[in-house]
């Protein structure tokens, strides 16, 4: 990163001075380089870069050679140069920055087949602006232009036996990874809940102390998908494999985005996956991604003030105190240093890293104290989750943890018990002839209330039915105005332009068939349904690779609902000391 933050910083400088290496007097006619030109400005950014003057000289040089080489490559395609960023294991190879000269009408393919013989990596991923590019695509179609960056992520194989199957099938078989991944929480999200716990896993979504949250079905699904390619994306960076996390990171960005911005502004998941974005681009040293990190950081920064509040007033309100969120604030304030630095702004990046360093101090703990709570029967995370919630003390640690198992336990009997009234009401419901797909929605819709479900589904039967009453034509032409098809949706909501409006808008104006079609309470015909959203591990007509894929994806979910503000800390101590090296360096004014 040392000669990254320098180039950073002389390219900030060089923009300032209005100043373009790849022209006289810095560059020849023949297009070498102008040595006494570029030793006086070594000379005069020394001082202010407060790094030596022959370290200066060599970056200058680098730089003017790279903008040599990007211009001879615009003079050759047009607009086709692009720069790479590979894998961190293949720098220790070329410190040089890499350039590749290509049309932009050709597909992304194209560009990794290059890739992949020139510098052997024989599975990867391009990442451009944070979104990974679909190698079917053109590179102009998914807005490449001249000098864009592109982070090159290495994709991982699963070891086989047989090492001699096909290249295609290998690749195959690495899009099934993140296909099973997608798959197995896809399952997850259209469970509705109305299965046996014992045998049918169930997904809910919680605020921070693990009260779970309504939240409309359409949302539901792609707030699951997202959080599962985020937990699979964690699960991943705790082990290190920072390039895989990425790729995962990256697909729960764009399920995200498909909550909707309200939605995402009232949780922190969001938030908390623009940092970790930003955390992968620093431990693959890829901070050059300078303009899509200062994004996600401001992102996250906004996120956490919509969600927690300026002084963090409603995270107190809803869990009495914030000590465990501000192990976030660490990387927040430690990246936005990094970034700072990065471009030269030492004020700021100085400011940020006190900030970090302060936080630091306050959330370091101590080892014995940790073993104090151990000993009592707590494990490792609860002791540091307890112990930061608490200031470090050791007793009132040990009451916050057993009042959180307490709460938990209390809620995980009390959805207990809700499942438990649901699929009884579930079998009473479908006694009385009405399908799965149309009880478990009316359940949903009740709270698990069976008499309430019931009514329910009588009254939806009855409008639905009742053709013979006519819908008011004003109220359809106000739907219609709106670009929606209102007659059903005005039926199931007794003729209520906002309450059709609001359904028609959860289920993204397109109402799902279980609303369209609610069996009548004399159609006994209906089997079971065998689809995985009636499935489980374990649960009638579920085929046997959804039970794997489930139970795959389930074992990167924390059982612990505050596991991403589990941090020991290890990696933030190495970048702040690597940080204040940077910013507290001597100035060499001298080679």
């Amino acid at each position: 990163m040392a000669e990254l933050h320098i180039q950073e910083k002389l390219v900030n400088l060089l923009n300032q001075d209005n100043i373009q290496l790849r022209n006289p007097p810095y560059t020849t006619e023949d297009s070498e380089a102008g040595q006494q030109s570029l030793q006086e400005l070594a000379v005069n950014y020394a001082p202010i870069v407060c790094i030596s003057v022959s370290e200066v000289a060599s970056a200058l040089e680098s730089l003017r050679s790279q903008a040599v080489k990007s211009g001879m490559g615009n003079k050759t395609y047009g607009e086709t140069c692009v720069e790479l960023f590979l894998p961190k294991d293949l720098k220790k190879y070329t410190k040089k920055n890499h350039y590749l000269e290509t049309k932009l009408d050709v597909l992304a393919q194209d560009i990794m087949d290059r890739i992949t013989e020139q510098y052997g990596l024989k599975y990867i991923q391009l990442i451009f602006k944070g979104k990974t590019l679909t190698p079917e695509k053109r590179l102009d179609e998914q807005n490449v232009k001249n000098k864009s960056k592109m982070m090159v992520l290495r994709v991982s194989v699963p070891e086989r036996k047989n090492q001699m199957l096909e290249v295609e099938e290998e690749k195959k078989t690495q899009d099934q990874s993140v296909q099973r991944t997608q798959k197995g929480f896809q399952i997850l999200s259209e469970r509705d809940g109305t299965d046996d716990t014992a045998t049918t896993p169930f997904l809910e979504i919680a605020d921070q102390k693990g009260n779970p949250l309504k939240i409309p079905h359409s949302k539901k699904k792609a707030l699951i998908l997202a959080m599962g390619f985020h937990e699979k994306g964690r699960a991943l960076m705790k082990r290190k494999q920072y390039e895989t996390a990425l790729g995962h990171l990256v697909q729960a960005d764009d399920q995200f985005v498909k909550c909707g911005f309200k939605l995402l502004n009232t949780v922190d998941n969001y938030a908390v996956l623009q940092l970790d974005i930003v955390w992968c681009y620093r431990a693959l040293e890829a901070l050059s991604y300078l303009d899509d990190g200062k994004r996600r950081l401001q992102i996250a920064e906004d996120c956490f003030r919509n969600c927690y509040g300026d002084q963090q007033q409603r995270l107190m309100k809803i869990k009495g105190n914030t000590r465990g969120e501000e192990v976030l604030f660490l990387r927040l304030y430690l990246l936005q240093s990094i970034l700072a630095h990065m471009v030269g702004n030492e004020r700021q990046a100085t400011q940020k890293l006190k900030q970090a360093e302060d936080l630091y101090g306050r959330l370091c703990l101590d080892p014995g104290e940790i073993k104090e709570l151990k000993d009592l029967g707590f494990s490792e995370q609860e002791a540091r989750l307890g112990l930061r919630a608490c200031h470090g003390n050791v007793g009132e640690a040990a009451l916050h943890i057993t009042h959180r198992r307490q709460e938990r336990e209390e809620m995980k009997q009390k959805e207990s018990e809700k499942r438990r009234m649901c699929v009884e009401g579930l079998a009473t419901l479908r006694e009385l002839g009405y399908s799965k797909k149309d009880a478990a929605w009316a359940l949903l819709q009740t709270d698990g209330d069976m008499d309430g479900a019931y009514r329910m589904l009588l009254d939806s039967a009855a409008r639905t039915n009742n053709t013979e009453l006519p819908i008011n034509q004003s109220k359809v032409e106000q739907l219609t105005y709106l670009g929606f098809e209102p007659e059903v949706a005005l039926r199931l909501t007794g003729e209520n332009v906002q309450g059709a409006t609001q359904l028609l808008q959860d289920n993204q104006v397109v109402l799902p068939p279980e609303l369209l079609s609610p069996s009548p309470a004399s159609s006994l015909s209906e089997e079971p349904s065998t689809t995985s959203e009636s499935a489980g591990s374990g649960s009638q007509g579920e085929a046997p690779m959804d039970v794997d894929l489930v139970n795959e994806v389930l074992e990167d979910i924390p059982l612990h609902e505050e596991d991403y503000l589990d941090l020991t800390l290890e990696e933030e101590s190495e970048v702040i000391d690597k940080m204040k090296s940077y910013l507290y360096k001597n100035c060499a004014s001298s080679s």
